[in-house]
């Protein structure tokens, strides 16, 4: 009898450890929380066209504001907004830098920045961090195109063309699902890895189809990494800056690297790089001089990091 009361105890012992070798992770936020995001970022596009290497490079400084409004089970709706917006564009020997909070009348682009600055957009999530909706944000994208009212056509239309890419609800819906985790719906252990597939959104399309990995965890926070791969579709046209319909063929990389908050579920510290490679083919236009489809390789290299921190 005592051995078998000493197996039974052996046992559930075992049981014991064994459950502690499980998480479980999920976004876990409350009514009235209120977080502050924090993004550095720099990406460069090489397109060589006619054998002419042209090099654009966007870099971002942007701070933002996180608060939870409704905390539903197993869904969240948050007010986001831009804090701080400071964006520096160059293309063609053309150089655009905005301080959205600096004014620069000669810079049609800082005032609609600037009409950004606190003004609340919504985003509601799943409890695994699953986006369901990003509202708002084109009416915001039409209130900061009020800045460019004065412009000919032509640079009006590019100007809001520049908006829509960098800020437009496709550009941060895109830009988020590839930030946030997307956890399971079961407890995990160390060297666990679970997979996700997210559309790009805005300029491209195609898929992302993510991996993550929980490298180590404890009582408060979870180290995880990620890995992405990017395929664009071969088929689906988008506009280029020159106004030209092109298609892409490309593939990539997503690393990141994330320091997880288990209480919020948030990532405290994301660090991210992308690097793709393929081409465009820019379509036949003979109002833009293309007599014929032209191909142009293309290389993207993104580096991007990201603090988020619970204020309330």
């Amino acid at each position: 009898m005592k051995k078998l009361t000493g197996l039974v105890a052996m046992c559930c012992l075992a049981l014991s450890l064994s459950a502690q070798d499980y998480v479980e992770l999920n976004y876990n936020l409350k009514t009235g929380s209120e977080f502050t995001l924090s993004q550095e970022s720099r990406s460069e596009t090489y397109m060589t066209v006619q054998e002419v290497v042209q090099r654009t490079t966007r870099d971002y400084n942007n701070k933002m504001s996180i608060k939870v409004t409704d905390a539903a089970p197993g869904r969240f709706t948050m007010h986001w907004s831009y804090t701080d917006i400071k964006f520096n564009f160059n293309a063609k020997n053309q150089n655009i830098y905005v301080d959205a909070k600096t004014d620069h009348p000669d810079e049609p682009l800082q005032g609609a920045l600037k009409l950004m600055l606190n003004q609340p957009f919504t985003v509601e999530i799943q409890g695994n961090g699953t986006i369901n909706k990003v509202e708002g944000l084109d009416q915001l994208m039409e209130k900061a195109a009020e800045a460019f009212a004065k412009l000919k056509s032509d640079e009006r239309d590019a100007y809001k063309k520049l908006l829509k890419d960098q800020f437009g609800t496709d550009a941060f819906r895109g830009w988020l699902e590839q930030l946030l985790v997307i956890y399971p719906v079961h407890g995990i252990k160390n060297g666990t890895q679970w997979e996700e597939s997210v559309p790009l959104r805005g300029g491209l399309k195609g898929r992302v189809d993510l991996y993550w990995n929980l490298q180590h965890w404890d009582g408060q926070t979870a180290k995880v990494n990620a890995e992405g791969n990017i395929k664009t579709d071969r088929v689906e046209t988008f506009t280029i800056e020159d106004g030209i319909q092109a298609t892409a063929a490309i593939e990539g990389k997503l690393i990141t690297n994330y320091l997880i908050l288990r209480e919020s579920g948030f990532p405290s510290i994301a660090v991210q790089n992308t690097e793709m490679n393929g081409k465009y083919v820019y379509l036949a236009n003979r109002k833009k001089q293309l007599k014929k489809d032209l191909t142009v390789p293309v290389k993207i290299v993104t580096n991007a990091s990201y603090k988020i921190k619970q204020v309330k």
